[in-house]
């Protein structure tokens, strides 16, 4: 299985984004989606990366590209132990 590209990251994005819209039909989102896109995004991304680490935030933290104090926050946040 070959890694997801950026492009098709985006692509799945859009899709989300694009169902989203439609089911507001129309509707403003009254909320801030930024933050509610990323808060969707990070949990996952946060999970895959630390089993991809052994569960080692040092390692997640340096393929992050974040430091390990602010993954470890991030955890916290998401409920990730």
């Amino acid at each position: 299985m070959s890694p997801i590209n950026e492009n098709e990251m985006a692509r799945h994005v859009r899709q989300a984004l694009t169902q989203y819209f439609n089911d507001l039909d129309g509707e403003s989102p009254g909320c801030g989606l930024y933050d509610m896109v990323i808060h969707c995004v990070e949990k996952p991304l946060i999970e895959m990366v630390m089993a991809q680490a052994g569960g080692n935030q040092s390692k997640a933290s340096e393929m992050l590209g974040i430091n390990r104090n602010t993954l470890r926050k991030k955890m916290l946040q998401h409920g990730i132990e």
